[in-house]
């Protein structure tokens, strides 16, 4: 049972984790492009789909982290230490997804489907409803990004590597 629920673990890891930190890591440099072309609405399609899937596979991603503790409670390694580590950045990794990424995703979305022209680095570079979008914002978004990816790699690695494991790997 142990080998299927890790399994299951591995495979929702790669179908879920994967195309959010490829979409998520192309989203910024689309809405660049996005910005450069106004009225694109190839561009604006190209954001929204990105943007869909960050979403969508956000919500699927539940997934990893439900069968990652129960593989973990199966395999008596619930105390370990790596285990721990793995989980509590797991979390932030969530939270940075939920609270970092998608909503400045949804904010340059919504500037440059409204057709706002791009605008400098002045003031804070933030988008509200009814400002431009600047460069700024979107740099902001791919160093969260940036933080999302590097935060799955290293859980990637704990998990790999298991420090005190008797796999001898």
């Amino acid at each position: 049972m142990t080998k299927l629920l890790l399994s299951l673990h591995v495979l929702a890891a790669i179908v879920a984790v994967g195309p959010i930190t490829v979409a998520a890591s192309m989203f910024p440099p689309s809405a660049r492009k996005a910005l450069a072309e106004p009225g694109s609405e190839r561009a604006v399609s190209s954001l929204r789909l990105l943007h869909r899937i960050c979403r969508v596979y956000g919500g699927v991603g539940i997934a990893v982290p439900a069968l990652g503790f129960v593989t973990a409670m199966s395999m008596g390694v619930l105390g370990d230490a790596w285990l721990i580590v793995s989980m509590l950045l797991t979390a932030l990794a969530a939270m940075v997804l939920l609270a970092l990424v998608l909503p400045r995703q949804e904010e340059i979305l919504e500037g440059v489907a409204a057709g706002e022209p791009l605008s400098g680095d002045k003031g804070e570079g933030s988008v509200t409803v009814g400002s431009a979008v600047s460069v700024r914002t979107t740099a902001r978004l791919a160093m969260f990004t940036g933080m999302f990816n590097l935060l799955w790699a290293t859980v990637t690695v704990l998990m790999i590597v298991r420090p005190g494991s008797t796999t001898g790997a």
